[in-house]
């Protein structure tokens, strides 16, 4: 629960700030029991007459709300130790203390459900006819609410009772995060997004339908769940619909029997856009890492970490870089090579002696074989390919 609040209260800043105007737990109660309060009870008659024409709802919602705040008369507002039981203060971890404060609510049944889901409609039209009133957006809403002593009350009524709904199913969030349990996520990063997305149920479930809550929230939950893996299970983080397509075009390729399909192919098994076969191909690729001792040629002495580092006094751009001609650009490129790698690119590509010399001249000259000669040649200009070389070349370029 506590967990749920802090989510509301990152995502809704206007209803923290209503609570906040109210004070402390005694200006709450009395507020709750104000004068010109109506109770839930009496609201559910009222409610229940209106549900009999669901497709008349809201516009005889809306007739109720008018009659309301003609005669200034509140929304109850309940005590959330209603639907929980005490509670020990127990030393244990923050997961233990969240499961059996969850073990500790009320759960609902089908008709309870079903008033407090009418309740929070309720109180969502009415806090909607608030605001157009005040002609007020979500941007002006918490700037301007301190202001506004009734359209606070207003957003505070609706939140109360979405919070109830979302409190008394917290047990949907232990029971399904048991089926991630197998994944690299931590339990208690999914449990707090599942806090969080069973706001988002409540506010997306349509009473009208004739579902459970439960039966709703789990969808959603579900979801919640898929989507933190999809997106904190990567160093490297790819679009959720990119990482959905490319476990089609896999399932696609099984059924092929081929991991070489085209794209033609998987198109037709799948009947995904070619553009996002190619975009879902691509993302993969971007997904893969490579260790930094992967090493770039056949001696294992040069690795990517190598290539990747800069000297202690080099860097991506050198005032130098200001006045520099080619010859001394390629002679501090070949100042990094040994003598062996220095002599094989300079016969290779003529650079002092004249003229281009072939790979069997150069493997004539080392006394070794034309293999080996490529090999060095590859080497070496692996190691010449620095940044700083990059942006000298690119400047001379210009």
């Amino acid at each position: 629960m506590k967990a749920l609040q802090r989510n509301e209260s990152s995502a809704e800043p206007s209803a923290a700030c209503c609570l906040a105007l109210l004070g402390e737990r005694e200006a709450q109660k009395k507020a709750i029991v104000s004068a010109h309060c109506i109770d839930h009870a009496q609201l559910d008659k009222r409610l229940e007459v209106l549900a009999r024409r669901p497709e008349r709802f809201a516009q005889d919602a809306l007739e109720l709300c008018v009659a309301l705040d003609t005669r200034g008369t509140d929304l109850e507002i309940t005590d959330p130790s209603t639907w929980r039981s005490a509670t020990t203060s127990l030393s244990a971890t923050v997961e233990n203390q969240f499961s059996t404060e969850v073990e500790n609510i009320r759960a609902m049944g089908r008709e309870e459900e079903r008033r407090l889901a009418l309740r929070i409609e309720f109180a969502k039209i009415r806090l909607s006819r608030a605001e157009e009133q005040h002609r007020l957006d979500k941007e002006t809403l918490a700037d301007v609410s301190d202001r506004l002593p009734a359209l606070c009350r207003r957003r505070m009524e609706w939140h109360a009772l979405r919070l109830e709904m979302a409190e008394r199913n917290l047990y949907l969030v232990l029971i399904n995060v048991e089926r991630y349990r197998h994944t690299s996520a931590d339990r208690s990063d999914l449990i707090q997004v599942a806090a969080a997305t069973l706001l988002r149920a409540v506010d997306g479930y349509d009473w009208r339908h004739k579902v459970l809550f439960r039966t709703y929230a789990v969808h959603w939950l579900n979801q919640g769940f898929r989507s933190h893996l999809y997106n904190f299970n990567s160093t490297v983080r790819v679009p959720v619909y990119l990482q959905k397509s490319f476990k089609q075009i896999n399932a696609a390729m099984q059924r092929l029997g081929t991991p070489h399909a085209s794209v033609e192919e998987i198109a037709r098994e799948t009947g995904l856009p070619r553009s996002m076969i190619a975009s879902a191909r691509i993302a993969a690729r971007t997904r893969r890492t490579r260790s930094l001792d992967t090493t770039l040629d056949s001696d294992g002495m040069y690795t990517l970490a190598s290539a990747l580092s800069l000297r202690d006094d080099e860097g991506p751009y050198s005032i130098a870089l200001e006045d520099v001609s080619i010859q001394s650009a390629v002679q501090a490129a070949l100042g990094r090579l040994t003598n062996r790698e220095r002599r094989v690119v300079e016969m290779r590509f003529g650079l002092g002696c004249g003229r281009a010399h072939i790979y069997a001249e150069v493997a004539d000259e080392l006394g070794v074989s034309l293999e080996r000669v490529r090999q060095i040649l590859v080497r070496a200009m692996f190691k010449m390919r620095t940044p700083q070389m990059r942006k000298t070349l690119e400047r001379l370029a210009t």
